[in-house]
């Protein structure tokens, strides 16, 4: 009998027992989805340049400070001292424009092969103007800043100019010396995170012992109890909700609040995975009551996650849950087969965030026989709230790009930051002779159906990928039905929904944990929140079921891809060996069906067009 592992992915003991047969790719697996040296170091990367734009913010305050007390001594007729010098020397790059995609989807492009356009590729992070210039002519936001703006002393004579210049370029290059410090060493960030990683893992191990054979509170049928008067009394958190959400909808305020009393009563953020389920749907069911549920949601979208919070919570989520890493490594191994012979290939990826995906893809292409082909990625994204709505996916655009020059392979990039309805196919710069395969995971759920206007934003998308005639689609949805229009049902849908997303953390991770935290809160608590408070345009949670996207494909001209015997064998060989007994994944009509406990969650599908 095949000895079973119900804990995170951990390939030192992957092997030990007696014959076990391991299929071919499961050391790509290994590579694609756990957390190697390069997607440590990509991450290690991304956190530095974190560090540098807080010290960037603190400097230019000082600079507008220094600004406005210039202007005071102006205006009481005094002259302004001059600063006291400092041995301590600013790390300032030399000053760089960087277009983004503006409306006709025109952007900035590198080739790190070549060093001077790497160079010029280089962003400058500390700026004497911190306005966004005018749109250009053809579209697209200039984000550099134009030194002429800066403010400068009109006394200054040619020869200190010449000796700024030297002191401009020998800053460059101390600059430069840091970054590539940064970019191309462990520099022992990647080290923290790989301990913090290994500690999570065994953390989770030791979780599911406890609970793995246990019904513990977390029980499907999700009741609690607390003693009174050395009584137990039982309470159904779960039903709790529904009435309340009933009584929401007719608008009956005082039996709501009341319920929502109860509910308070017996929920909490530090709880089981039932209570905290019941704390954030209670806070989506008040909001809905005081009608400020778009407030609230605007608010937590502006404030977003730190770089660092969206990593330990993405490698929190990769460790407790298959649904990521085995999308990510479907994707990227259905590409490289696809994309064998290919000397080009473009990569359109919708929803790529910060794209920790592709660092160990292009590691693959970079060992590829025959050398790596060109690699174009086009990235795009949902605008961000504020002045620059790209700034996220351009950032991590550099980082590919110093990512994929470590391995000498060929590498493009361009950023789309706009609503993807909105894309127009001359926005993605396809050029003739490319392999173009299509990636878009788990975000489609955010694109909005046909009730809220005459057009679908689905199948809009839909039908924009068909005009690109791709070689490969691959697409993740996250498989529910909480995107109907009547709140009782979504209300319903929803919280089955998210009960089982509760009950896998509950399961495996310990309470304690901070990464379980922001998981809870900043994941499903949001998206939550959304779901239940908010209505009309401002919904913008809207997934749908696997059989649903099935027929829009169909509609829109896709026909389904099988997935290779080889592939699937992997895949279930690893979620079963590596993973909770909980999760399962079943292939179904074509399409890989991730689920726990029964209940499906995600799913992955492969499309070409008729």
């Amino acid at each position: 009998m095949e000895p079973r592992f119900d804990g995170p992915f951990d390939s030192s003991n992957a092997f030990e027992s007696e014959n076990q047969s391991m299929p071919e790719s499961f050391v790509d697996f290994e590579d694609d989805c756990d957390f190697s040296d390069g997607v440590l170091r990509y991450i290690d990367q991304m956190l530095m340049e974190e560090d540098m734009e807080d010290e960037t913010h603190m400097l230019q305050e000082s600079f507008d400070f220094q600004a406005k007390e210039r202007s005071f001594y102006e205006v009481i007729g005094q002259k302004y001292p001059p600063p006291e010098p400092d041995n301590n020397h600013s790390y300032v790059d030399n000053y760089h424009n960087i277009t983004t995609s503006g409306s006709d989807g025109s952007g900035y492009v590198i080739d790190v092969v070549d060093p001077t356009d790497y160079d010029a590729y280089r962003a400058n992070s500390i700026v004497c103007n911190t306005s966004i210039s005018s749109s250009t002519p053809s579209g697209s936001k200039n984000l550099g800043v134009n030194p002429e703006k800066c403010d400068t002393n009109e006394e200054n004579n040619n020869e200190a100019n010449i000796e700024n210049s030297h002191v401009e370029e020998g800053r460059k290059k101390v600059s430069e010396e840091v970054d590539d410090v940064w970019v191309y060493t462990l520099g022992g960030r990647e080290k923290e995170f790989a301990a913090n990683i290994k500690d999570l893992k065994n953390a989770a191990s030791k979780r599911m012992q406890q609970t793995g054979q246990v019904e513990g509170p977390n029980a499907p049928n999700g009741r609690h109890g607390k003693k009174r008067n050395g009584k137990k009394i039982v309470v159904d958190l779960i039903s709790l909700l529904m009435n309340c959400a009933q009584f929401v909808a007719a608008g009956d305020h005082r039996s709501a609040n009341e319920l929502l009393r109860q509910i308070r009563q017996h929920s909490s953020p530090f709880g089981d995975g039932n209570q905290r389920l019941a704390h954030y749907f209670a806070d989506g069911l008040e909001a809905r009551l005081a009608g400020t549920g778009s407030e609230i949601h605007a608010a937590r979208v502006h404030e977003g996650m730190t770089p660092s919070d969206y990593m330990r919570a993405y490698c929190a989520t990769l460790i407790s849950s298959s649904f990521r890493r085995i999308l990510n490594f479907a994707s990227n191994r259905l590409i490289m087969i696809k994309s064998e012979k290919a000397t080009k290939v473009h990569i359109i990826d919708f929803g790529i965030f910060y794209g920790f995906q592709w660092p160990t893809f292009i590691q693959r292409v970079a060992e590829r026989e025959g050398g790596p082909p060109k690699l174009r990625i086009t990235g795009i994204d949902f605008p961000q709230p504020g002045f620059q709505p790209g700034e996220r996916i351009e950032d991590m655009g550099r980082r590919l790009a110093r990512y994929a020059k470590t391995f000498n392979v060929p590498f493009e990039y361009n950023a789309i930051a706009q609503n993807w309805e909105t894309i127009k196919i001359q926005d993605l710069k396809i050029e003739k002779g490319e392999f173009v395969a299509v990636n878009c995971s788990y975000l489609s759920k955010n694109l909005v159906d046909e009730t809220d206007g005459p057009e679908s934003s689905k199948n809009m998308v839909l039908d924009l990928i068909r005009k690109i005639n791709p070689d490969i689609f691959i697409h993740g949805i996250v498989n529910a039905a909480y995107g109907v229009p009547f709140f009782v049902t979504r209300f319903r849908e929803v919280l089955f929904h998210f009960s089982a997303l509760f009950d896998m953390v509950e399961t495996i991770l310990p309470r304690e944990r901070p990464e379980r935290m922001l998981i809870e809160r900043d994941y499903f608590g949001k998206e939550a929140l959304n779901v239940i408070a908010c209505e009309g345009w401002e919904r913008v949670e809207r997934p749908e079921t696997y059989k649903q996207w099935q027929v829009r494909h169909l509609r829109a001209g896709f026909m389904l891809v099988p997935f290779e015997k080889k592939l699937i064998d992997t895949i279930m060989y690893m979620t079963r060996k590596f993973y909770h007994r909980d999760f399962m994944i079943v292939e179904e009509n074509k399409w890989l069906l991730m689920s726990w406990k029964g209940r499906t969650i995600c799913a992955i599908s492969c499309w070409q067009p008729v």
